[in-house]
């Protein structure tokens, strides 16, 4: 499967982001971006994740270190999400 990558100057064009902003989220690990012909593009499997980035720097203006903890958080409270769901599922079975 071949993977769509979208040109991150046409993306901050559309979406008003500032590149810096993009670079700066690279720099710090939170997307990966790839380089073609000395342009820089993302992947479009990365596009919720940095929408969600957007709004919380934009919106909310959390720094870049913030944006890290808080991506940190919401990766801990998905995995304890399942974790609950698959103690739902066994105590249903006791349960019956």
């Amino acid at each position: 499967m071949e993977t769509t990558l979208i040109l991150i100057s046409e993306y901050c064009t559309h979406c008003k982001v500032e590149q810096t902003f993009i670079q700066s989220l690279h720099e710090e690990g939170l997307i990966e971006l790839a380089v073609v012909e000395k342009e820089y593009y993302i992947s479009e499997e990365q596009l919720d994740d940095l929408e969600q980035f957007r709004r919380w720097y934009y919106d909310l203006h959390v720094n870049i270190e913030g944006i890290d903890a808080m991506k940190h958080l919401v990766q801990k409270l998905r995995v304890m999400q399942q974790e609950i769901d698959q103690l739902k599922n066994r105590l249903k079975l006791y349960e019956s």
